[in-house]
């Protein structure tokens, strides 16, 4: 196989014919996910605290991807423009939007994250409206059930946390478990009640072999994990913190797309 036989077979064929991930390119953007957190990290950590006001004022950033990413399933962008706006290629959109704001919020200092939430609020609910005033809702019951079942499930988490092991009890780590609740159930209710499928490589495996019930409680096994590791470590806590942040997107952001992809059914 030569190098574009390989390249195409593994990065531009899932891309252009939406075939779900394989292991040669998540391990890819695994490692490019990477390298991008470190650089980010070094270069905010001497300008920003990295704290819940940091974290919430990246949550309309992370629903405008969400948004922008359902206005390419729905159809509204064609090739080669569309290419853009999907995974992983709509994360480096959304920050190309993101970073330059927040650098110029920063000139507000303290209060900076009330300037740079407002802009990302205007946007995704930009998008957001369009997305409701051009598409039909066929499934409005899923974004409600969505987000009340990852709700209940990140309220039970913190009040355990609270009462049996308080280093994990934490507003971050809530909205960290939140988060992947919300992916989890999205995934859940899509493929078991609407006929979605999973494109990432080890949920499909996971789903495949024991069917989609599995993504809640394997959600939960492995944020309980990773949530004590964090919060047990001894590393300094505003890089504890931005790992979190990453983690928040990660969940949040294909959770709230899956869940608005299937509300209109796109």
């Amino acid at each position: 196989m030569g190098i574009y036989e390989f390249i195409k077979k593994y990065y531009i064929d899932s891309l252009v014919y939406k075939q779900g991930y394989n292991i040669v390119n998540t391990l890819t953007f695994a490692i490019i996910l990477i390298l991008a957190v470190v650089a980010i990290y070094k270069y905010l950590s001497k300008r920003i605290k990295f704290d819940e006001k940091f974290v919430i004022a990246n949550i309309p950033y992370i629903l405008l991807g969400s948004s922008v990413r359902v206005v390419e399933d729905a159809e509204f962008l064609k090739p080669p423009i569309s290419y853009f706006f999907m995974t992983p290629f709509i994360y480096i959109v959304i920050f190309l939007i993101a970073f330059p704001t927040l650098v110029i919020s920063l000139r507000k200092k303290e209060d900076y994250w009330k300037y740079y939430a407002a802009v990302g609020v205007f946007l995704s609910a930009a998008v957001l409206a369009m997305l409701f005033s051009s598409l039909e809702v066929i499934h409005g019951w899923l974004i409600p059930v969505t987000l009340t079942a990852a709700f209940l499930f990140a309220a039970a988490y913190h009040f355990l946390t609270r009462k049996f092991y308080p280093k994990m009890h934490n507003g971050l780590s809530d909205l960290v478990f939140f988060s992947h609740m919300v992916d989890g159930f999205a995934t859940f209710l899509g493929i078991q009640f609407l006929g979605y499928w999973e494109l990432h490589v080890l949920p499909r495996f996971l789903i495949d072999t024991f069917g989609a019930w599995v993504m809640v409680p394997s959600k939960i096994i492995v944020f309980l994990a990773v949530l004590y590791i964090l919060d047990t470590s001894e590393d300094d806590i505003h890089f504890v913190n931005f790992i979190k942040f990453v983690l928040v997107v990660l969940g949040l952001a294909p959770g709230m797309r899956d869940a608005l992809r299937m509300c209109f059914a796109t």
